[in-house]
């Protein structure tokens, strides 16, 4: 851990500390040990002078005061420790509520959770659930591809004679400016209807399936058409997939040719600005048609590439990254008359999220100079590819090179590198327009069985950085049957709404042959998808048996989690997947390491460990004891983790059976539930109900007065047998409601609150109730009714003794309002109950303490009072020690709790302040107490934070006045046949000299339906107890401004007390500590490609097969500009002409097809 340099004279505890100037203080030996006869000389630093002295002797108007000695501070620490105990013990009801438990023995049974049996039976329930949906797709495929190769080819094939409902045609209804409307029109487009289904979240119709088709590609091409015609036979396999298994989501099928069809039909969910959703740069698209890939990206920033052509190159290889996910190893770099990488990144790294944002930043600052060297630039990527001493894919290898052309072929680089066994792709991209000769480019390619492509212009970008997935899907078509095997992909958002799913894929062949005799074809014709929701697969995970800090996580070959209470991402891009390191959900230690690792082999284990985690409000620090326990999910590259504390080895099951036999309608009828209804809660207490999903038909609601409504209401309807609620769930409610009544009635009724300046107590329980006494102290609880997601519920589980937790104070807004509103302070604990040699803790009890009066108990009780009402008197003549009470000018007092926040002070200015981290209240003294070992800190990082958009910045590339066009406008054919087509002529003339183009963000493109916030990473930093358990006493060296102070835990608490000189001066500020959250980068990528996270890559590879046919490697011509033919272009868009279909996306079609 990093620690901050020591200022102010601050020290760490230690034998040798010489920092207090008088006898009884520093740390002191126990009983029988001995003293050592002398220490080492004082520093003359931290003697202090007669000067210093004065001060601590003499106190303004009492002549005779000093710092209290350590033992009189170890007994005002005692007395707080008793009143804290005494309190609790006559109000908490700890012991009653055993006694109540004890005496209800036989309203409930004892369970036991056996880790080993729960995990194997959930893994076995979502390895079942999973294997449905593999049947599905299989059936999709198969029927796929017996379609298409019945399928006759039509040349004449017209828009009319295809019927299908296009789901982007009510979008572009509903805009006036779309070019589509009258074609949206026509008759082959449908209208549908749709009714609202809760499974999908959307408005959705049975009947049909839908058509996306992505907007730079023409919908009335024959090539499309005939993918319509074909395609549109899966809608009974759909149909009838559904019929066996109602549980399916979305049913997807891919195309090659972009034409996406799924079931059932919904609507489109239309951006505001232009869509630019294409099926195949989705994760799941791309993982399920081609295998991991080992790429090196070489770029030519020779001084022939300038302004535009460089531009469309930086564009382009972050539109090539976007085709990379995280089973795949990259690496960029730029070459002239030598190669160097663009980033930081010296060897093939993770195409994770994070790694391709290095990597994208940096191409953006490529600069073009020097000659064309293409040796240079193949001999570095071929390097890179042959590193073994790096963790990489191990499957496709491939250079992807983007020039503006050259002569050099580099014939003798491939021999030497490549031939005659080629298992490095080529691919070589022509970029710009210009007049080279490109044949030296095809023949790379046509050598080392790529492809040739060419980028003209930007609208060419989408379609020529994914089509080489063709080409790697060759090998996996020819495998045939082998390559049939489903995968499944990452945790990512459904862009239909759906939330986080996982996908199935399968990929889809082309049977059909050229002709008779010949070779079978190599093309892909697409990938079958099948949604899963995390939601579906946790419900098939044990809930509320395993208490609040029980869960259960699964995690892939990546190490990424599928399932943990910790995937909750703020926000999401469905261009990216969400991957969230099992590493980073929690705190990161070697046992971890360890079993995330045995978890991605494949392995079965058990292993109990001593950790770190994070309290739910991510304001604390707790170690404790945890018990892991993983298996293997079958037929998957899934595995199933259970963590359970000790505690939570067995749990509570209530068994009302008698009173069921007894109650025949209906369950409101039931003994206890009448303490559920407001009417009882004026003498029986305010109850919270957690939300939970108690019976099918029960609403819910945010507001919990409203949720019990609803409860109440079905209860009067339901009976207590009833088939759709959740007999477990519901009875032990019950059982809860009446176990915290007769808390009530035997503890809490019969007690004044007053006398003890206690606001409210409490109880909650795993049953979900949670009971506030009296009634209107309800009015002010801000917890969360659900205890299992209360912090202080399971904090109070974690931690023995008595647990305070102050109210949140934020730095950045105001202090507490104590005139207007009573503030209080809870104090909880757990409740342990034995039965037998069964250990459990079913229930956390707890009051709450009133701020002001508990701060003004707190000075008498750190007093030198010898009764309540006589403070201590000391004249001229006799020598007193300072008190928090008397002295609470010159002696600052203060409670902090184990994260460092304030819970309680002796200077009434700092009352309003209660709840926020000391640090800000006392940054020097906070600082001593970190120096000196009393807490330590712990950064971490949250990858899933959401941070407000940034105001675009003016880059001051362009000419003041030139519009500066999006990817999106490229494509939106409205915006070229309106005026700012002009504007973009200009900006072609302005081309060679600026270059500021194609600044898009794909997001913005991609249509958000608002100016949402954006994904960010946020480091965290708490602090926690250290390893100083018994008193102190330091000084904080600061010349004429030092300080003495005291600090000691109180036993069975979480708390800190500490006693201060107040700073005679400024002079000497410390450093202040930071607690809270700050916008960060994250670690250093460039550091931590070096030391790399352990993973598995898929187990299936098709690389090669020695029957592909590599004559298809690419054609095309390259033709210089003519601004003649710019110029009149321009004037035919400003005069409204109908543009023609982009005959790019035709030629790559039918190269395809």
């Amino acid at each position: 851990m990093a620690v901050p340099a020591r200022t102010c004279g601050a020290s760490r505890p230690g034998p040798a500390q010489t920092a207090c100037p008088w006898p009884g203080c520093g740390p002191q030996p126990g009983p029988g040990a001995r003293r050592p006869a002398s220490g080492p000389p004082r520093p003359l630093s931290l003697l202090l002078s007669p000067l210093l002295l004065l001060p601590l002797l003499a106190a303004p108007g009492a002549s005779a005061y000093s710092f209290p000695q350590q033992h009189t501070m170890q007994h005002w620490a005692r007395r707080l420790e008793q009143e804290v105990d005494g309190v609790m013990r006559i109000f908490g009801g700890v012991q009653q509520l055993r006694e109540i438990y004890k005496d209800n023995r036989n309203l409930f049974e004892v369970q036991e959770n056996e880790p080993q049996k729960l995990v194997e039976k959930v893994a076995g329930d979502i390895e079942s659930l999973l294997d449905r949906k593999v049947q599905a797709l299989k059936r999709l495929a198969d029927a796929a591809e017996n379609f298409q190769k019945a399928h006759r080819w039509q040349d004449n094939i017209k828009e009319e004679d295809i019927v299908y409902y296009d789901a982007k045609a009510d979008a572009e209804l509903d805009d006036p400016e779309s070019e589509d409307v009258e074609r949206g029109s026509k008759a082959s487009t449908l209208r549908l209807d749709f009714i609202e289904d809760p499974n999908f979240k959307n408005k959705v119709n049975y009947s049909y399936t839908a058509v996306q088709i992505p907007t730079d590609i023409y919908k009335g091409s024959t090539i499309i058409l005939n993918e319509l015609n074909w395609t549109e036979a899966l809608e009974n396999v759909f149909m009838e997939n559904r019929r066996q298994d109602p549980t399916l989501l979305w049913q997807v099928f891919g195309s090659a040719t972009g034409v996406t069809r799924y079931y059932p039909a919904t609507p489109w969910r239309a951006p505001k600005k232009i869509d630019l959703y294409d099926v195949r740069r989705r994760p799941w698209y791309i993982q399920g048609a081609s295998s991991p890939k080992d790429m090196v990206i070489i770029v030519d920033v020779s001084g022939s590439v300038s302004g535009l052509t460089l531009k469309l190159m930086k564009t382009s290889v972050c539109e090539m990254l976007d085709t990379l996910s995280d089973d795949d190893y990259v690496n960029v770099a730029s070459f002239n008359e030598k190669a160097q990488p663009v980033s930081c990144f010296t060897h093939l790294v993770q195409a994770n999220v994070r790694n391709k944002k290095v990597f994208k930043e940096a191409v953006q600052g490529m600069v073009a100079k020097g000659t064309t060297g293409y040796k240079a630039g193949f001999e570095y990527a071929f390097d890179q590819l042959q590193n073994s001493n790096i963790t990489r894919a191990n499957c496709n290898k491939m250079i992807m090179m983007f020039t503006d052309g050259g002569e050099d072929r580099v014939q003798d680089v491939f021999e030497k590198y490549n031939w005659p066994n080629r298992t490095v792709r080529v691919f070589t991209f022509s970029v710009g327009q210009h007049n080279y000769d490109v044949t030296p480019l095809q023949w790379m390619a046509c050598a080392n069985k790529g492809y040739y492509f060419e980028i003209p212009s930007i609208g060419a970008i989408r379609i020529n950085t994914q089509e080489y997935l063709d080409v790697l899907g060759r090998p996996m078509v020819l495998a045939g049957k082998e390559a049939k095997q489903v995968q499944w992909t990452n945790v990512y958002e459904d862009a239909l709404g759906l939330g986080l799913v996982v996908t199935g894929t399968l990929p889809v062949f082309n049977l059909t042959q050229d002709g008779p005799g010949e070779k079978k074809n190599q093309l892909i014709l697409g990938v079958m998808g099948i949604d899963v929701a995390l939601n579906d697969i946790k419900r098939l995970t044990p809930n509320y048996t395993l208490g609040a800090n029980g869960y259960v996580f699964a995690i892939d070959l990546n190490g990424y989690v599928l399932l943990h209470p910790n995937l909750k991402p703020q926000t999401t891009n469905f261009r990216e997947p969400v991957t969230l390191d099992f590493l980073d959900a929690e705190l990161e230690d070697e046992n971890k390491e360890e079993i995330r690792r045995s978890m991605i082999d494949g392995n079965k284990g058990h292993k109990q460990i001593r950790t770190l985690v994070k309290s739910l409000d991510e304001r604390y620090i707790d170690e404790v004891t945890r018990n892991y326990t993983w298996v293997p999910i079958r037929s998957t590259n899934y595995s199933l983790g259970l963590v359970l504390p000790p505690y939570s080895t067995f749990y509570l099951q209530a068994n009302l059976s008698d009173q069921i036999l007894q109650v025949k309608l209906p369950i409101s009828k039931l003994k206890d539930f009448e303490f559920l209804l407001p009417s009882s809660f004026e003498s029986e207490g305010h109850v919270f109900i957690a939300p939970r999903e108690y019976c099918k038909d029960l609403n819910a609601s945010d507001n919990n007065t409203e949720f019990l409504k609803n409860f109440i209401e079905l209860m009067e309807k339901v009976t207590p047998d009833s088939k759709q609620c959740n007999n477990f769930l519901l009875h032990n409610l019950i059982l809860d409601t009446g176990i915290t009544q007769q808390l009530v009635e035997r503890v809490w009724r019969d007690q004044d609150l007053n006398t003890y300046s206690l606001l409210a107590v409490f109880a909650a329980t795993d049953g979900g109730i949670t009971r506030v006494f009296p009634n209107k102290a309800a009015e002010d609880w801000t917890e969360n009714p659900e205890p299992f997601n209360a912090s202080f519920y399971r904090r109070s589980l974690d931690n023995h003794g008595y647990v305070f937790k102050p109210p949140h104070q934020d730095a950045l807004l105001r202090p507490l309002e104590l005139e207007n509103d009573t503030v209080g302070i809870l104090v909880s604990t757990a409740v342990e109950l034995s039965l037998g040699r069964r250990t459990l803790r079913p229930a956390v009890v707890g009051v709450k303490l009133d701020l002001e009066a508990w701060a003004e108990k707190f000075k008498v009780l750190a007093s030198n009072r010898t009764h309540q009402d006589q403070p201590q008197q000391c004249g001229p003549n006799s020598h007193c020690e300072m008190d928090c009470e008397v002295n609470n000018e010159d002696l600052l007092c203060v409670l902090i709790d184990d994260g460092g926040f304030l819970v309680l002070s002796n200077q009434n200015h700092q009352w309003d302040q209660v709840g926020r981290f000391f640090s800000e209240v006392d940054a020097n003294l906070m600082l001593a107490l970190y120096n000196n070992s009393f807490y330590t800190r712990k950064e971490s990082y949250d990858y899933q934070a959401a941070c407000a958009p940034q105001p675009p910045g003016n880059l001051g590339a362009a000419p003041r006045g030139v519009f500066v066009p999006t990817v999106a406008d490229f494509l939106n054919l409205a915006w070229w046949t309106s005026a700012a087509a002009w504007s973009l002529f200009q900006q072609l003339l302005y081309g060679l000299i600026y270059h500021s183009w194609f600044q898009a963000d794909p997001a913005e493109a991609e249509g958000s339906p608002e100016t949402r916030e954006s994904s960010c990473v946020m480091k965290q930093t708490q602090y926690y107890f250290g390893s100083v358990n018994a008193s102190y006493n330091a000084i904080i060296d600061c010349g004429n401004c030092s300080r003495l102070f005291h600090a000691q835990r109180l036993t069975n608490t979480n708390l800190l007390f500490v006693v201060a000189e107040k700073p005679l001066c400024s002079q000497c500020e410390a450093g202040r500590l930071l607690q809270k959250e700050t916008h960060s980068d994250g670690p250093e990528q460039c550091e931590l490609v070096q030391r790399p996270r352990y993973r598995r890559g898929p187990h299936i590879c098709f690389d090669y097969n020695a029957t592909e046919d590599t004559s298809d490697c690419g054609r095309g011509a390259s033709f210089p500009p003519s601004l003649g033919v710019l110029v009149s272009l321009q004037l035919l868009l400003l005069l409204g002409l109908p543009p023609r279909p982009q005959p790019q996306v035709l030629v790559q079609a039918s190269r395809r097809l």
